[in-house]
């Protein structure tokens, strides 16, 4: 058992804390490995009414996947300084099927899953907690997907739920990496309540108490929320202020026409539109085209299982070799955060590129 993950289960409440407040609780594949098997007892326990996830500290409820000790499982240090890519690892092929196989089983839970996004909400951390019924917002909550940035794509099971966000602030908050508030998250939907961060620790009593006193965990959450949560100005979120220009830029066929899209907003006069393609000029042109074929593709599926292997599928052609080396390298590991792209213009990403990230793979598939 690692001690980056702790359970306690009190009054039929089970409680999960992600402990690593230094690394803004970033999930390891420890992590991964040790909560999947507490899921599938706490579904099997009558005991358990319920279920609740939250990150030690006040920065961050999890910031993501590890994806830097996936990057170092596949590099060799080199003399002088730096890395070459050694080819796939263990670590890069058993990390995203058992971070996956969790999503999945959050998302097939019967009981109520709590979600506690207090503050930074990023990548993985956005799979342990968008797939559960109960995803409680605070006002440091800091949400994002921003995989484009570092050469890969909005996993976890982002080809579910961000095409089904409203509109096209999914396919936006995927290219763009955008941050979400409490507001804006509560009003897209990625939140279902927001209670105020002081009001947290009152909030998790009440409920460890109501829940000893009744056989139905989900009229139980549910209640206490209805005593704890509030609602805050929606229209304080950009995103949601900007709706009528992401929602027509973004609803096109291709990245390029988004650009040329935000292109002729711009010189209509948006400033949003003119900060936004400037963002997505920074961004790794193949994560564009990827996401954007993962959105598309996913929109029209008809489970999270299917997306997921679609998913899956996506990963290790990224591992295979590919902006992801140079994404982490440029934002985590160097951190001069001048990553040197390859293809470098959207020009040159072919569909016959983009297809290959999601053709069947020879080996293993994601299963459930």
């Amino acid at each position: 058992m690692t001690d980056d993950i702790s359970f306690s289960e009190e009054g039929g409440l089970a409680t999960i804390t992600l402990n690593r407040p230094k690394a803004l609780n970033a999930l390891t594949h420890d992590m991964v490995r040790a909560l999947a098997p507490k899921l599938d007892s706490w579904e099997d326990d009558d005991g358990i009414k319920a279920i609740l996830i939250r990150g030690a500290g006040e920065k961050a409820f999890c910031a993501g996947g590890d994806v830097r000790a996936v990057w170092y499982s596949m590099m060799k240090a080199v003399d002088g300084g730096g890395y070459s890519f050694e080819g796939p690892s263990e670590l890069s092929r058993t990390f995203f099927m058992d971070e996956y196989r969790l999503n999945h089983a959050i998302h097939a839970l019967s009981k109520p899953y709590v979600a506690l996004i207090d503050g930074v909400t990023m990548g993985g951390g956005v799979g342990l907690s968008i797939h559960g019924s109960h995803r409680i917002a605070t006002e440091r909550l800091m949400f994002a997907m921003p995989e484009s940035a570092i050469g890969l794509f909005p996993d976890v099971g982002g080809g579910w739920f961000l095409p089904r966000l409203p509109g096209e602030t999914g396919m936006y908050l995927a290219l763009t990496g955008a941050r979400l508030g409490a507001a804006g998250a509560l009003a897209l939907g990625v939140a279902t309540h927001m209670v105020p961060a002081g009001r947290i620790g009152e909030f998790e009593a009440a409920l460890t108490s109501e829940l000893a006193e009744t056989t139905n965990g989900r009229a139980a959450v549910n209640d206490v929320l209805e005593r704890f949560a509030e609602t805050p100005d929606a229209e304080s979120d950009p995103v949601v202020a900007e709706r009528a220009v992401i929602d027509r830029c973004f609803a096109q066929k291709s990245v390029e026409a988004i650009f040329d899209a935000l292109d002729r907003e711009a010189k209509g006069g948006s400033a949003f539109a003119a900060e936004t393609r400037d963002v997505l000029l920074k961004k790794s042109p193949t994560s564009l085209k990827i996401s954007f074929a993962q959105l598309r593709r996913g929109r029209d599926m008809s489970s999270l299982a299917q997306v997921l292997t679609m998913e899956y599928r996506m990963t290790q052609r990224c591992m295979a070799g590919g902006d992801f080396f140079e994404g982490i390298r440029a934002v985590l590991v160097d951190k001069d955060h001048a990553p040197n792209w390859s293809p470098a213009s959207l020009a040159e990403v072919s569909n016959d590129l983009v297809d290959r990230y999601f053709a069947p793979l020879d080996d293993t598939e994601f299963s459930v």
